[in-house]
């Protein structure tokens, strides 16, 4: 065995659950599947799971990476309309999960969790009801109720997908005192102003930036060194460059480019985008073409130039993970059961498939602990 492996973490979906667009989906997991990761060869074995959990589809790291935090994506908890968040603690030796306590998110579906750098907050977005929460975390790991809760209001072009609000992300600057989340019902990337003494949000003096009608705003990240910050659109298939002024917070666009290539006429959705540690490439995946897209990014002024696409021998690639090094990324199939591993070629991007395919039951989330 290597005593440099890493731990990798796999949220899943455990039960059926019903997707924005009407269909239900059989979740296969059960619970967080834990594997070992050679950080050599990046190379992944079974390792165990934390069984018992139910849909931890979306998982993070508190700052000290002695916590981890699941959202379990429902659409009621003991009774109430809402879904849940669940605190773990982690063994440093084994990498095992204990359960601490569980809360309510005070809204449906939540989708996606983030911790803030304080480790005094963990910030969900619950989808189906288009809120944010803000879940203060004690000195020891568990959760309390909510500090505070943010109703979206309104819908977009899309009457199926955008007839009311559905927060999909929330992602804090490097200074921690602002909030992104894009929501993909309205068409906008909300933007907040947060309070890490008191857990609180309120609107931004630049309340959002408003994509195109119908594009559908889904994952929002920085680039490493906070002078830009990039955008993927699930609904219309984009990626939006956008130039951020890190002492107020605002962001600006600077370019859109496709996710899909030219030719593609078949029907496909964006899920998830990555920039690489180094900042030069910056990644996004298609679920329908099923996909890894590629593009350089100009340092200097934050544009995008396309590189090309890769398959991920699966489909609904629904999220992937670069590892620490920069030179491993990790393509989640969700619907087709599968962790695809590739390398990335460290002078253009390209990914090359390694051979490997990790069996995982329907895998949402990966992360790293690196």
């Amino acid at each position: 065995m290597n005593e440099n492996e890493l731990f990798v973490y796999v949220g899943t979906y455990t039960e059926k659950i019903r997707f924005g667009t009407g269909q239900i989906f059989e979740g296969k997991g059960e619970g967080i599947h834990i594997y070992k990761m050679d950080p050599t060869t990046g190379s992944w074995r079974p390792y165990r799971t934390a069984k018992g959990i139910m849909n931890p589809s979306y998982l993070a790291f508190h700052p000290n990476r002695r916590f981890l935090y699941a959202v379990n994506e429902l659409k009621g908890y003991e009774g109430a309309a809402t879904g849940s968040l669940s605190s773990f603690a982690i063994d440093p030796q084994s990498g095992e999960l204990y359960f601490i306590n569980k809360v309510p998110t005070h809204g449906t579906d939540p989708c996606h969790v983030t911790v803030d750098q304080t480790g005094r907050h963990a910030l969900v977005a619950n989808f189906a009801s288009g809120s944010v929460s803000v879940l203060p975390i004690r000195e020891d790991g568990s959760l309390t109720d909510a500090s505070g809760v943010i109703q979206h209001d309104g819908s977009s072009a899309d009457p199926v997908r955008q007839s009311g609000p559905h927060a999909h992300s929330v992602t804090l600057d490097a200074s921690n005192r602002f909030a992104y989340i894009p929501d993909l019902g309205l068409d906008k990337l909300m933007i907040y102003s947060f309070d890490s003494n008191r857990g609180k949000l309120k609107p931004h003096a630049q309340p959002w930036f408003e994509t195109k009608p119908g594009a559908g705003p889904r994952h929002f990240m920085f680039h490493p060194n906070n002078n830009f910050a990039y955008l993927i659109n699930e609904l219309d298939s984009t990626i939006v460059s956008l130039g951020y002024d890190r002492e107020t917070g605002t962001v600006e666009e600077i370019q859109t480019v496709p996710a899909l290539p030219e030719s593609f006429g078949g029907q496909s959705t964006c899920a998830d985008i990555h920039v690489d540690p180094s900042g030069r490439f910056l990644f996004g995946s298609n679920r329908g073409h099923d996909s890894i897209v590629i593009y350089t990014i100009d340092g200097r002024t934050g544009k995008l130039t396309y590189v090309g696409h890769e398959s991920t021998q699966g489909r609904a690639p629904r999220n992937f993970v670069i590892d620490p090094t920069g030179k491993f990324l990790f393509a989640a199939n969700q619907d087709t059961d599968s962790v695809v591993h590739f390398s990335i070629d460290q002078q253009s991007g390209r990914l090359t498939p390694s051979g490997q395919i990790t069996n995982a039951p329907t895998p949402v989330c990966l992360k790293i602990l690196g």
